[in-house]
């Protein structure tokens, strides 16, 4: 075979096949050029590793490419001689490219992708990767072993994400492992870089939580309720309002905390027919749109709330422009001794689902609905209205007035109504 020339290579543009692609190779055995059809040149090294025949490419060549021919023939022995020694260029080549790609890289690629995460997630993600994994972020994640996310694990779920929390912190230990594990299977699929994820080790060290379960008990609803009721008659602070009110309203829908502190006045309807009434989450955690009735005690609550100048919240913070952060912990810590357990704003889901079905005999698959639940079942799916959930109203309006009832008693019982005073004798 001739030896591949600048001008033979110029002749090889010049030239292309009409269709597809053409091989001209070298004098040096297993180097050649391609040329397709549009005229673009390839370097290729031809050979067999262990037996399997491999074609690699070199480069681009031709007045659009980056490699003289001369170029090229250096890197062809080169590579050639590894084939004959048993080595897979295109191992090497992901190997060498695996040693620039860091944790940290993963997880911007990983957030990055429209659509795909909630911003709680991303959040979550990116605390983690500066916080839990900041010894190892970045660093290539070839060096992330099975070894270490079984000790960092272990660390985290015996003394907290800095090794100073008496009792651990299992939740976040399993949440940032969780989280190491999807980046890690996502750098698999999309840079085929890992063979096998380190995380998948800890199989057998994994702990299962035990999921809580508490909410308030019905004999104790009455009395949450008049307290709270009484609080916000006597509070006159904007926040601590809100405060409250955030409360009442996560009791009253039984959505999630943060459902409740980032409504928006865009998203509430009030009118006079509590048919017309509802609140609309765009994006809830199953990313289905879905619009919710209102008991007329929630509208009620709605209709009476302070609107803040520019401040688009419903339930507005002290700072412009903000939401309330969070129901404020000493109001949490009262509730808890009222109903005597320890209650957090994820416990009102859990009491008006709870309660809802004992209590009020409501469907279990209206709930479902109506906390947001992604419905399970095909009819549901496909038949059923599952977005537009006013038809419900009758649902939340009578959970809303049990409470009240449940109020009502402790109220009396508060103000010694139910105390019928004896007859001097």
């Amino acid at each position: 075979m001739p030896k591949l020339t600048k001008t033979a290579i110029d002749k090889i543009e010049r030239n292309p096949p009409a269709t597809g692609y053409k091989l001209h190779w070298d004098e040096l055995r297993g180097f050649g050029v391609r040329v397709t059809a549009d005229a673009r040149l390839s370097y290729v090294v031809q050979g067999r590793v262990k037996g399997k025949e491999l074609r690699y490419t070199l480069g681009t060549g031709g007045t659009r490419g980056h490699l003289t021919v001369e170029q090229a023939r250096d890197k062809a022995k080169s590579i050639l001689g590894k084939m004959a020694d048993g080595i897979d260029p295109r191992e090497a080549k992901r190997a060498e490219k695996a040693k620039a790609i860091t944790l940290q890289m993963v997880a911007d690629e990983y957030v990055s992708r429209p659509g795909k995460l909630k911003d709680s997630s991303k959040e979550a993600i990116e605390r983690h990767i500066r916080t839990t994994y900041e010894g190892i972020k970045d660093k290539p994640i070839t060096e992330i072993t099975e070894a270490y996310c079984i000790r960092r694990y272990q660390d985290m779920y015996t003394g907290g994400l800095h090794g100073d929390r008496e009792g651990g912190s299992p939740g976040q230990a399993n949440q940032a492992l969780a989280i190491l594990k999807a980046l890690l299977n996502f750098s698999i699929r999309r840079h085929k870089i890992l063979t096998a994820n380190p995380c998948n080790t800890l199989r057998d060290d994994w702990k299962q939580l035990q999921p809580r379960d508490s909410y308030v008990p019905a004999g104790k609803m009455g009395g949450v309720w008049h307290y709270l009721t009484t609080l916000r008659e006597q509070t006159v602070a904007r926040a601590e309002q809100s405060g409250i009110d955030v409360i009442k309203f996560l009791f009253w829908t039984g959505c999630r905390r943060d459902e409740a502190l980032t409504l928006t006045w865009d998203n509430v309807n009030l009118s006079d027919d509590l048919k017309e009434c509802w609140w609309h989450l765009p994006d809830p955690k199953n990313r289905r749109p879905i619009w919710l009735p209102l008991s007329s005690q929630a509208v009620e609550m709605l209709k009476a709330r302070p609107r803040v100048k520019d401040n688009p919240y419903v339930f507005p913070g002290k700072l412009a422009r903000t939401h309330i952060s969070i129901a404020p912990r000493e109001l949490w810590t009262k509730i808890s001794a009222l109903a005597d357990i320890k209650l957090t704003s994820h416990d009102a889901r859990r009491t008006f689902t709870t309660l809802g079905v004992k209590e009020c005999k409501l469907d279990l698959y209206k709930i479902d609905l109506l906390i947001g639940h992604k419905p399970n079942s095909v009819v549901m799916r496909h038949y059923l209205d599952t977005r537009r959930l006013q038809w419900l109203q009758p649902e939340v309006q009578t959970w809303a007035d049990w409470i009240d009832a449940k109020a009502a008693v402790a109220r009396a019982q508060a103000s010694g109504a139910n105390v019928v005073a004896l007859r001097a004798g």
